[in-house]
């Protein structure tokens, strides 16, 4: 049983800070490191001699793996221990970490930061929520998930920016020793961290892992392909839903047999689980989804650096994580569905408030304010709705409800990222060709090439890189071009933009049901520890 530990109610002891600040660390890694993958492409590709599409594959089997394991992470946490997951989850992360800084070829990056870092995120992300549950109760235990989410939050935001600023000036090398290091000082706090043991059965359920792997496996590689314009997206995404269903199928037999399963299908029967999780899932839906369409029309159309696009969306990372952390310790004893009523409610007018602004900033400036009500939306949620998904759930379960989680908010990332991005290019391509076949300026022999020149590169043109490309061209044909690329580009961003502001409403609408409902308590094992 977790060692009870007397905490003053006011008073928060040195070393719950301590736990509740490497948790938050541990979670910042494991958030920023596809984030400095992302940002390094063409350093990894110069340095190893090796290609783009090689390294975006070593970026999508990283995501693949980590959420097609991720349900059986959460059962291995169970059998093996909840700390021993982590530490082992961490342990699999710093291994690719330490991959990547010494890395002489592609092999090393595929095999020991895809796969087994993957496997790390997929045995890490459970257990630390997990932990969360076990090691803190009440007013701690939302403080603790408010100030892990909180470090989710602005690695997301953030690391793009950090990333690039360090392999700018430093090395991408450097950037993932770094995470060597922070996750050493995570790992010297281990022994703060108290373990509940399972007494739940310990049988293994092969065939829902096996439809685990598939399901989650699939629906986010159709995400990937579908991302990157591969073929085979609808039947990739067909084959991970027909597992999903089999899945569901499977879980619910194995209950009515009494025999043990991946999951508890019961989870599901707790409203306030099956609320927290569509949340979850579409706050993330939404944070990927401003996450593409904000820096491409920072990078594209105010034609910013990647330093001067991150500092932009400063408001954002800021804002949220200033939110979060405040909100963690104000909340009290205010209803966290009423909390997450108000961080969805900003975020969709903070994101609304950016479409009529899209097409006439000129600076970054014009965005602070939309930023900023935004970000505090996000905060909001991201201080809560760990605790309300996860809160009132048994020591017995939290592991895999934790797991259902992740997978929730990992897919939800994913999908905004892939589908605000694809509608995004999607309205380029109708808009160029609609512009440029209803040109008068245009020769007709032209207008089609043109259209389909805007097309292929739509997402990587900003207007200077369009007027070196056009040098050739008459006057007239080039301030035609360049007018054509000026209107469009504002259009398709305002469609992406769509995605979050629509996920924003559906996370409101689904509010109201959830303050209908009786607020959930906290079920934390009682040997956990109460600070205030």
């Amino acid at each position: 049983m977790s060692k009870q530990r007397d905490v003053d109610p006011v008073e928060m002891s040195a070393g719950d800070t301590r736990l509740a600040i490497l948790l938050a660390m541990a979670m910042f890694v494991l958030v920023v490191d596809t984030s400095l993958m992302n940002v390094s492409i063409s350093a990894v590709v110069r340095d190893l001699d090796t290609t783009v599409s090689g390294v975006q594959s070593a970026i999508a089997l990283e995501a693949l793996v980590s959420a097609a394991f991720i349900l059986i992470g959460s059962k291995v946490g169970d059998l093996i221990g909840r700390r021993r997951a982590y530490v082992l989850g961490l342990l699999g992360y710093a291994t690719g970490a330490v991959a990547m800084t010494l890395a002489r070829d592609l092999t090393a990056i595929i095999v020991f930061w895809a796969v087994i870092g993957g496997l790390g995120a997929s045995l890490l992300l459970p257990a630390m929520q997990s932990l969360v549950h076990g090691n803190f109760t009440g007013a701690a235990q939302r403080r603790a998930y408010a100030l892990v989410g909180a470090a989710a939050a602005i690695a997301a935001a953030v690391g793009p920016l950090l990333g690039g600023f360090i392999t700018t000036y430093l090395s991408w090398r450097v950037a993932f020793g770094m995470e060597v290091v922070i996750i050493a000082v995570v790992l010297s706090g281990i022994r703060l961290v108290h373990d509940a043991p399972y007494t739940g059965p310990r049988t293994v359920d092969p065939v829902g892992a096996l439809l685990s792997v598939l399901a989650m496996g699939g629906l986010v590689l159709s995400i990937l392909v579908w991302q990157e314009g591969g073929e085979f997206v609808l039947l990739l995404m067909a084959v991970g839903a027909v597992a999903l269903g089999s899945l569901v199928m499977w879980l619910r037999s194995r209950k009515r047999a009494g025999r043990p399963a991946l999951v508890d299908p019961d989870l599901f029967a707790i409203p306030t689980f099956r609320l927290g999780i569509s949340q979850q899932m579409l706050q993330q839906i939404a944070l990927g989804g401003a996450m593409i369409a904000l820096p491409i029309y920072l990078q594209m159309v105010l034609e910013y650096d990647a330093m001067q696009a991150g500092l932009s969306l400063a408001p954002l990372s800021l804002s949220m994580f200033a939110v979060a952390v405040v909100a963690g310790r104000a909340a009290g004893d205010r209803r966290a569905s009423g909390i997450v009523r108000v961080g969805f409610l900003l975020l969709a007018v903070g994101m609304a408030a950016l479409l009529p602004i899209v097409p006439r900033a000129d600076s970054g400036w014009a965005l602070v304010v939309p930023l900023v009500v935004a970000g505090c939306g996000l905060g909001l949620l991201v201080s809560q709705l760990n605790n309300y998904t996860l809160g009132p759930i048994s020591e017995e379960r939290v592991s895999e409800a934790a797991g259902i989680n992740s997978a929730a908010g990992s897919f939800g990332l994913s999908f905004g990222l892939a589908f605000a991005g694809a509608i995004m290019l999607a309205a380029l391509s109708v808009t160029f060709t609609a512009k440029a076949e209803g040109s008068s300026v245009l020769p007709p022999d032209d207008q089609q090439r043109i259209a389909d020149t805007l097309q292929d590169d739509a997402e990587l043109m900003s207007n200077t890189h369009l007027e070196t490309l056009l040098a050739d061209q008459p006057p007239d044909v080039q301030d035609e071009v360049l007018r054509i690329n000026t209107e469009a580009r504002p259009l398709a961003l305002q469609v992406a933009l769509t995605v979050p502001i629509l996920a924003a409403l559906a996370g409101l609408v689904s509010s109201f049901r959830a303050v209908r409902l009786p607020e959930p308590e906290s079920k934390a094992a009682p040997g956990g520890a109460a600070f205030g």
